[in-house]
């Protein structure tokens, strides 16, 4: 069985914890996209880890953990991490592998990324400045450099240099600022190379291989839909495809080897960043409230996370562009003590009405939500284990959830911790 999970949302929604708790029945668990971007936060045996490039399923001792060349690696972050859960206890060994066609971030993308956000004339997109934008550029220029480039230490030198120089030219004439030291980036990067040969592979084979053998299999999305760079709120986008496209161009898999797509949505909405967000809560202190209710505040950047009500229209665009068979519905329990609680079907823009979710972000900005309102609950669900065990109003808010976007719910999440983790089909 493969399975595929990923944000329905503008990330955020939850997606670590979720594949955390499928990993205990996966055999092999793979990241397909995206990069140190993104934070998957996990609370196991009340410690609690924050992923940025590691799928969740690591923390489960007998599965197996891929990055897939569709990510883009930040050396230092993944020695990092490694690092971090070799100091827990977590032993690593056979069980983590990093796709040989993955590319390297490089010191000059996280420069050029600072650079680029900093100039006033230019749109900001609310980058996290780690790099990942510069280094899918250089992916998509061909100028990228892979980790299969590290087996080659001549042919790594020849290329870091040629594109060093070729920044170097852009930094000082374009941005005014220091060039970089070539020889100091080639010595780091084939200092690099000696610490992560153990774990390069190539990820189309294991991954056909495990298929073959009748292995679980989960793909782990990073962000979400509308951060995707084709389908999502352009140019308020990552740099890749946390669609479910993402994960067979990412990780070598055919289309036909997926049988199913989880589709992870808080019981809100929340955006980090710039760009649309028709759903967003207005009023100040109502926002700020939902934010420190639900501890809404970036995993990698610790950035507070713009709050709103649950958008049908989007998890409804979310659903088709991702054939997503089931919800994940997170942090259900945040809801807990409102007396109505807002759920968007439609957009208007006062002469127009969108059923449907608009392609420009121009229009996304300048449109208003059209809302339903729906009767909140107060006693706590943060203990609940079934669905009989729900407040009427919760199974309503969940059934209606199900009767918009034509998707059934399969897992609610109630609290933090594995154990607040209802599976319900």
């Amino acid at each position: 069985m493969v399975t595929a999970v990923l944000g329905a949302q503008w990330g955020d929604e939850g997606k670590g914890k979720i594949v955390d708790y499928l990993s205990e029945r996966a055999d092999v668990v793979c990241r397909y996209q995206g990069g140190a971007n993104a934070g998957h936060t996990i609370i196991e045996g009340g410690r609690k880890f924050v992923l940025h490039l590691l799928p969740a399923g690591i923390l489960r001792p007998n599965t197996v953990c891929v990055i897939g060349g569709g990510v883009v690696v930040d050396p230092g972050a993944l020695l990092d991490e490694i690092a971090q859960l070799e100091a827990a206890g977590i032993n690593l060994d056979g069980r983590l592998f990093v796709s040989h066609q993955a590319h390297l971030i490089m010191p000059y993308h996280k420069l050029l990324d600072s650079l680029h956000e900093s100039q006033g004339e230019r749109v900001r997109i609310g980058t996290t400045g780690r790099g990942i934008g510069p280094a899918y550029v250089d992916k998509v220029a061909r100028v990228g450099i892979r980790i299969v480039d590290l087996l080659d230490r001549d042919y790594l030198r020849q290329k870091i240099r040629a594109n060093v120089e070729e920044k170097n030219r852009l930094l000082s004439k374009v941005y005014a600022a220091a060039e970089m030291d070539v020889e100091a980036i080639v010595e780091e990067y084939v200092a690099f190379d000696q610490k992560i040969d153990p774990y390069v592979k190539d990820v189309s084979v294991l991954l056909d291989d495990a298929i073959r053998a009748g292995k679980n299999v989960i793909l782990e999305g990073a962000q979400g839909t509308l951060l995707d760079v084709d389908m999502g709120t352009y140019p308020f986008v990552t740099s890749s495809n946390p669609t479910v496209g993402g994960a067979c161009t990412g990780l070598g898999l055919g289309p036909r080897k997926i049988d199913h797509v989880i589709g992870i949505i808080k019981a809100y909405t929340t955006r980090v960043g710039e760009g649309p967000f028709p759903t967003e809560i207005t009023d100040g202190e109502e926002q700020q409230k939902l934010r420190e209710k639900g501890d809404e505040y970036g995993a990698t950047t610790g950035r507070p996370r713009r709050c709103g009500w649950y958008d049908g229209v989007a998890a409804r665009f979310a659903a088709r562009v991702n054939s997503i068979d089931a919800w994940a519905v997170t942090k259900l329990d945040i809801l807990t003590g409102m007396d109505k609680i807002k759920f968007c079907v439609a957009y208007t823009d006062g002469q127009r009405t969108y059923k449907n979710f608009p392609s420009d972000s121009r229009v996304l900005s300048t449109i208003e939500p059209i809302y339903e309102e729906l009767p909140g609950w107060k006693a706590s669900i943060n203990n609940v284990t079934k669905w009989e065990d729900f407040p009427r109003e919760a199974q309503d808010y969940l059934r209606y959830i199900e009767q918009f976007t034509g998707v059934p719910a399969s897992i609610v999440s109630v609290g933090a911790s594995r154990e607040q983790t209802i599976m319900l089909r």
